[in-house]
């Protein structure tokens, strides 16, 4: 692929033109791709060309706050206080706090002392010799005791479509 004199001479009409450069790649053919196109427009040294107007000159709505949001607030006026009525929202219910996890005293075993039926939760650095297991005594179908398998598996929160 070449860029001879005619190509050029294409390439600064069609890019005069506004067409684009994925479009004119497509007219010149010949193994010319979109970026061989952009890379000859920045070495020919072609002015940038001005973006369309977009469709809707139209300004966008302005969102709306939302109604738990709102509350009227206090007006001053010269030296006295005006009291707007106050909304109150909706009651909601709070978030369901989770219960706190409670641990109980692991047997803190080694990689040997470890059993099927041993909580294999990790405790401490993997690169210190302290580094041990829980080694509580667990479901052999189970890879941890109930406490670490809380805190291993939990449940994703079903969301809330509205």
């Amino acid at each position: 692929m070449s860029w001879d004199g005619e190509r050029v001479e294409l390439l600064r009409k069609l890019w005069q033109e506004g067409i684009s450069a994925s479009r004119i790649a497509a007219q010149l053919g010949a193994g010319i791709t979109r970026n061989a196109v952009i890379g000859k427009v920045h070495r020919l040294g072609l002015a940038g060309r001005a973006k369309p107007a977009s469709p809707s000159a139209s300004p966008r709505p302005r969102r709306v706050a939302h109604p738990l949001a709102t509350q009227k607030t206090v007006a001053l006026r010269g030296n006295t206080v005006m009291l707007r009525e106050v909304v109150v929202a909706e009651e909601y219910e709070p978030a369901v706090m989770p219960q706190a996890v409670v641990i109980p005293i692991s047997e803190r075993v080694t990689i040997t002392e470890l059993r099927e039926n041993m909580c294999r939760w990790p405790l401490g650095d993997p690169l210190t010799p302290e580094f041990r297991y829980c080694g509580t005594r667990c479901d052999p179908s189970a890879s941890y005791c109930l406490p670490h398998g809380r805190m291993a598996y939990q449940q994703v929160p079903e969301r809330k479509r509205g």
